[in-house]
């Protein structure tokens, strides 16, 4: 009888305790689709504030170009390697310009673009509007009746759609020249193979789909950072809290929704 009731406790307590996190886990879902239809519905009927827009774009995108040059050349130069390295054992060679592009172009320039995007502007947006909430200078807009999605979120989001597809060229571009580099001056290849690998291989949806994808990517490094950092609580080390949790969970999503897009992408 003991060993029932004792039975009984474990699945009741166990019951409880999913029940729990499944409604802890629809909660947050709720409040962030929730933020986001705010975020859509403001951007749609008020009046866009274009001088917002400019400043944030300078902040996610120019501020960041130095970064992601760097990351984008020094992986180009880096695919190069590995692709000789295994091209070599095949007699493939002439097919490292098309595969370091291509990857460039479909895969690296943008998840990597997102995420090195994502740790300095993404964790900056969070650090930024968690700080106005604690100081309340939100509350303080609000007493003076501004919109607070329309003066600190939609300009934020709409940047980051429109920035990281700039950014994710200037990655692939100096990707492929990295690659060049490596191949023609280091590799000793031929020239010509690479650049014509390219021209035979790469078409205009690669770079279509490389740049949908990162639009979308910095829609979720936007959209997680002002959300965060507009509902950050517990002072000072609140903000740290969210802005590590920003970053954490925008570099995870980034790399979840690039496989989804990339199967819808192969489909369309």
């Amino acid at each position: 009888m003991a060993t029932n009731n004792l039975v009984q406790r474990f699945y009741v307590t166990f019951v409880g305790a999913v029940g729990s996190l499944v409604l802890h886990i629809c909660n947050r879902i709720g409040n962030f689709s929730i933020f986001f239809w705010l975020a859509v519905q403001t951007l749609f009927t008020t009046k866009f504030k274009w001088r917002k827009f400019f400043f944030q774009a300078n902040r996610i995108g120019v501020e960041s170009l130095n970064i992601v040059v760097l990351t984008g050349s020094f992986t180009g130069m880096v695919f190069a390697l590995q692709s000789y390295i295994g091209f070599q054992r095949v007699g493939g060679e002439q097919f490292i310009g098309a595969v370091v592009a291509l990857g460039m172009i479909r895969e690296l320039g943008p998840v990597l673009t997102g995420l090195m995007v994502t740790g300095r502007a993404g964790s900056a947006i969070t650090a930024e509007i968690g700080t106005m909430r604690i100081t309340e200078q939100i509350d303080a807009l609000r007493t003076l009746r501004i919109n607070t999605l329309q003066y600190l979120v939609v300009p934020r989001m709409v940047a980051g759609v429109f920035v990281l597809p700039c950014l994710t060229l200037f990655a692939t571009l100096f990707g492929i020249a990295g690659g060049y580099l490596i191949s023609v001056h280091v590799l000793e290849l031929s020239p010509e193979d690479y650049v014509t690998s390219i021209k035979n291989f790469v078409v205009l949806a690669d770079i279509r789909g490389g740049l949908i994808k990162s639009s979308v990517f910095g829609l979720i490094l936007s959209w997680v950072g002002t959300y965060k950092g507009f509902y950050t609580s517990g002072g000072a080390r609140g903000v740290g809290v969210a802005t590590t949790q920003s970053v954490v969970a925008s570099s995870v999503m980034i790399l979840i929704t690039n496989y989804f897009l990339t199967k819808l992408l192969e489909q369309l």
